[in-house]
């Protein structure tokens, strides 16, 4: 590699890599912090079940409801400026979290924080979208989720300790500083990247975004990331730590370790799948194989858990996780169909009907667990994880098929 090149890839990396990517990690451990603050936030509020699952898929509902208008705003005003603006706005909600005094108070700051950083990934594949190669795309996409998953790393052991040293509002506010400072690194770092022609109308764009729904392919695919993710989101970010508590009998200490064991295997998947996807795109071969032999792995480990296999149980976790990160290969798939122009409204419109499933399947997972009466130490028996499980791996199962039964929509892709 030339010297030129060594200095492109230097710059690429810390003008638009690095201060986009600051912001999904700390979207992350937002995203997942709940797993261990969950019940001290549950025993100091008296939350049931339904009531956390509620509390922390509200991130993923108020993300969801956000994707489309703001995938417009990414295309007309860019990247940098979207998400950095947002992110104030997120660090304004975790701030309110952290201060609230009822039930409603939590779901309010929570939903902001949601909002706030609906654009952090796909501000960032934009971003990638626009300064990268596209031969490239799949392995930065996946660096990019990698970064994110340290951010749930950061939520389980550390986070763990911390909790002995303060309480949950405390990790909270820092996490609220954390983000201004994310916003800062967008704002200052971030290029602009100047337009060779106007921006679309309105209508316009949203008509590009009817399109995009109309297009046989983009559903398939959709329905497929969107089922695979709600089961590997929605479990990872709370109830997989519930469950080693419950079924497992795991202690605190043994969850946290357990979380940061489980969340290692999904920056490997990520770092993983990518890398074999920009390989196979080389070779002009297609990465449809890759991405269903992931979900159909993942899949199969989930039936068993939810049967109730606890042997080897972590490593089936790791697994499912490890190979759930395929589904994430969908959106470089999908930008070799429509134009980079469209990058922002393409990445936004999948995103908000995957986060969309991940709040309904992160809260029904609670909402059916409510329906057994709590165990001693505060958790539900076995037999209630089995049907929470089972009607997720349902979900994921349906989705794979139907998007496989598809696969000659993407002869060409």
């Amino acid at each position: 590699m030339s010297s030129s090149n060594h200095r492109s890839d230097a710059w690429l990396t810390l003008r638009v890599f690095l201060p986009f990517v600051a912001g999904y990690y700390v979207s992350y451990a937002f995203r997942s912090m709940n797993a261990l603050l969950g019940p001290h936030i549950a025993a100091e509020f008296d939350l049931g079940a339904a009531d956390l699952g509620l509390l922390t898929s509200v991130y993923f509902l108020a993300f969801a409801l956000a994707q489309i208008p703001m995938g417009v705003l990414l295309d007309r005003y860019g990247p940098r400026r979207v998400d950095a603006a947002l992110l104030l706005l997120a660090a304004a909600g975790a701030f309110a979290f952290a201060l609230a005094r009822s039930f409603g108070e939590l779901i309010l700051g929570r939903a902001l924080v949601g909002l706030g950083v609906s654009v952090c990934l796909m501000g960032s594949f934009q971003a990638f979208a626009l300064w990268y190669p596209k031969e490239r795309l799949a392995t930065v996409n996946s660096r990019a989720f990698a970064v994110g998953i340290l951010g749930a790393m950061t939520v389980t052991v550390p986070l763990e300790m911390a909790l002995r040293a303060t309480d949950w509002r405390s990790i909270a506010a820092f996490f609220a500083l954390a983000t201004l400072a994310a916003s800062a690194a967008v704002f200052c770092a971030a290029p602009e990247r100047r337009r060779s022609a106007a921006p679309d109308s309105l209508a316009v764009a949203l008509g590009g975004v009817r399109a995009l729904i109309a297009d046989a392919a983009f559903r398939r695919t959709v329905v497929m990331v969107s089922a695979s993710q709600c089961a590997a989101m929605s479990l990872g970010t709370l109830w997989i730590a519930t469950w080693l508590r419950d079924v497992a009998g795991y202690d605190p200490v043994q969850v946290g370790r357990g979380l940061l064991a489980v969340n290692a295997t999904l920056i490997a998947g990520y770092l993983a799948f990518g890398r074999l996807a920009d390989l196979r795109a080389r070779r002009r071969a297609s990465i449809l194989p890759l991405i269903a032999g992931g979900v159909g792995t993942a899949s199969l480990c989930l039936a068993l858990l939810a049967l109730g296999v606890t042997t080897g149980a972590l490593a089936l976790w790791g697994i499912f996780t490890f190979s759930s990160s395929a589904a994430t290969l969908a959106y470089a798939l999908l930008l070799r169909r429509f134009p980079t122009e469209m990058a922002g409204r393409l990445n936004t419109t999948v995103n908000s009907f995957v986060f969309l499933a991940m709040f309904l399947g992160q809260w029904l997972v609670g909402g059916v667990l409510e329906l057994w009466p709590r165990s001693s130490g505060a958790g539900y028996p076995p037999q209630a994880y089995h049907w929470g499980l089972g009607t997720l791996w349902l979900l994921q199962l349906a989705g794979l098929i139907w998007f496989w039964r598809g696969r000659r929509l993407f002869a060409n892709w």
